[in-house]
């Protein structure tokens, strides 16, 4: 059984430089609202015209990261590590990341600006315990993603920290689920939300997140690639050559909002 594997190289190349802390609310207001008035974009969870440029595919924007890693040889599994732990280890972290970076932008994802959670033309359903449809608000599904997740990694009997502790057999059943839930808010920020978050200098941060998030699923097969469709326009241009950043880092720095890292307890 492994040991302390605390942080993984992966993990700790993801997010060293978290977001910007210190902005006052009345300047993230302010820049936001720059933003937003030079654009004629339609209100947020609405479809775009046609002919409306997506912004996050912009080469000005596409290049911007926070480090210039090459995270396809950061995903592969290391010799030593068991499967079940390297993934119990990184979905955590996604998680934790996702959540970090949709905070960023919560207030303006309201259920008066994002009706529906949508993204392109596919909208969103969540689905209660009991398998029941719920139409909702995009930062109601967000909240149903977080809940649910939270509840996932915590608890014990599907991701063990106890050592000599195994995995359930629905194991990687239930990482599926959460990358997928992970990948709707991700691409959510994107099509609603890029403008917000260029205005807050975050961009760098969500593109090196979506780049590890994207090639390490694609290296265990933990997403379906009709479900990831949606964003393949914005997947060939941020993960080609190995998802190694284009123009490097963006000059976002700060310190850090670390991530829960999954530990086996000896």
């Amino acid at each position: 059984m492994l040991g302390d594997h605390s942080s993984p190289p992966a993990d700790r190349a993801l997010l060293s430089q978290p977001p910007k802390t210190g902005l006052s609310c009345k300047m993230v207001l302010q820049a936001v609202g720059k933003v937003l008035r030079k654009s004629k974009a339609k209100p947020n969870g609405k479809k775009p015209a046609a002919e409306e440029k997506k912004m996050y595919l912009e080469p000005e924007y596409t290049k911007s990261r926070i480090t210039d890693v090459g995270f396809k040889e950061l995903v592969v599994l290391p010799r030593e590590i068991d499967l079940n732990e390297w993934l119990a280890s990184n979905t955590t972290t996604f998680f934790h990341h996702v959540n970090l970076q949709y905070s960023t932008i919560s207030e303006f994802c309201t259920g008066e600006a994002c009706q529906t959670m949508a993204v392109c033309n596919t909208q969103y359903y969540w689905y209660d315990e009991r398998g029941k449809k719920v139409k909702c608000t995009a930062p109601q599904y967000v909240d149903f993603v977080m809940s649910s997740v939270q509840k996932l990694v915590t608890d014990e009997d599907v991701f063990p920290t106890k050592y000599g502790t195994e995995f359930p057999s629905s194991f990687e059943s239930l990482v599926k689920k959460i990358c997928k839930y992970l990948f709707h808010v991700l691409a959510h920020i994107y099509w609603s939300h890029f403008k917000e978050t260029l205005a807050l200098e975050l961009h760098g941060h969500l593109n090196t997140l979506y780049v590890h998030f994207i090639l390490f699923a694609r290296e265990f097969n933990l997403l379906d690639p009709k479900e990831t469709a949606v964003m393949d326009d914005l997947t060939e241009v941020l993960c080609s050559g190995g998802g190694r950043g284009g123009g490097g880092g963006d000059g976002a720095s700060g310190g850090s909002a670390g991530a829960q890292n999954h530990v086996k307890e000896r």
